[in-house]
């Protein structure tokens, strides 16, 4: 399905520049708000990740905390070369803690960040009214009713996620409006991190999904043919639904500088300030010493809100949010 006709025929890369990072957290560190809004995101995700890691699997779990696939263990032992089950014991550990993490990382940011940019946390049961929807906000003064769904990564959602969340969305566009007494419903499909070319085009889907559910009577404005949104009209009511990914997605919440703010808030919590080592250290990742090079920075460059020690961490984060750094 990733092949259907009407995709948008190329996707550009969506590429950063290192100057244009560091321009940006300038920027953020000038901004009263913006700080505030750091620091407030900083001190929850403190409080949620501490209580969240207590609850991972340690050194004294029990095998069956460690429910991994034997045929991979045996495949990376291979790779590895190892011998004696004790050396893959201890991988273990850190490899559970990451699938762990996985799961939950993404609603974590969700609840912390949503209320920070003025959007609401819908938590419904599912099949609820509102269970499609992460987050909303009902603008009155434009008669807007504002949704989203938010999924971690790009890759995934699948095709019934996808027909499920059209169809969804068709069925309870006119209830959300009526109960909250608006005459527009504005939804996205967003996604926390990654780009359009890194997405596995199900998302896409979606807006096919909503186009071929739509009410009969309803009449297209904008075809989702070739695009990343669509919207129809039917009677009174206006429909839009548009596919958000990362840098896009921060960008649509809180404004062009919201992603900066968020990985400020991310390294501040969880990363602690050390000195810039005088020894370059040595990577398997063979890029990732480019990625994280931080010799186009004048020596006088100072923000508040970062140590020089972790601007490494700012560019490292910035690649997961774009296909690559550019110079131009």
């Amino acid at each position: 399905m990733a092949g259907h006709p009407d995709l948008p025929n190329s996707v550009p890369d969506t590429l950063l520049r290192k100057k244009d990072i560091f321009d940006s957290l300038e920027k953020v560190d000038n901004d009263a708000g913006a700080k505030a809004r750091i620091l407030a995101m900083e001190s929850a995700f403190r409080s949620k990740i501490g209580t969240h890691i207590k609850g991972l699997p340690d050194a004294s779990s029990k095998f069956s905390k460690f429910y991994t696939s034997p045929f991979v263990l045996m495949f990376y032992s291979k790779q590895k070369s190892y011998s004696r089950v004790a050396q893959i014991e201890k991988d273990l550990v850190p490899a559970k803690v990451f699938s762990s993490m996985e799961t939950s990382a993404g609603n974590m940011v969700e609840k912390v960040v949503l209320p920070v940019y003025g959007w609401d946390i819908v938590q419904s049961a599912m099949h609820s009214h509102e269970s499609l929807l992460d987050g909303r906000k009902v603008d009155h003064k434009s008669s807007v009713f504002v949704g989203a769904t938010l999924k971690s990564g790009p890759r995934t959602l699948n095709d019934d996620m996808a027909k499920n969340i059209g169809n969804e969305l068709v069925d309870r566009a006119s209830s959300w409006a009526v109960n909250h007494g608006v005459k527009e419903v504005d939804f996205t499909y967003g996604v926390l991190y990654g780009t359009k070319k890194q997405s596995n085009k199900k998302d896409w889907h979606i807006l096919r999904n909503i186009d071929e559910s739509r009410p009969r009577q309803s009449q297209l404005t904008s075809s989702h043919k070739g695009a990343w949104s669509i919207a129809y009209t039917d009677g009174p009511l206006k429909v839009s639904a548009t596919v958000r990914v990362g840098i896009e997605w921060w960008e649509y919440l809180g404004g062009k500088d919201t992603w900066i703010e968020l990985c400020c808030a991310l390294i501040r919590a969880c990363i602690t300030p050390v000195s810039i080592p005088k020894t370059t250290p040595t990577y398997t990742i063979s890029d990732l010493p480019d990625i994280l090079d931080i010799s186009m920075l004048p020596s006088h460059y100072n923000v508040s809100i970062l140590q020089r020690g972790q601007l490494e961490w700012l560019l490292f984060l910035a690649r997961h949010f774009s296909d690559g750094f550019t110079k131009k």
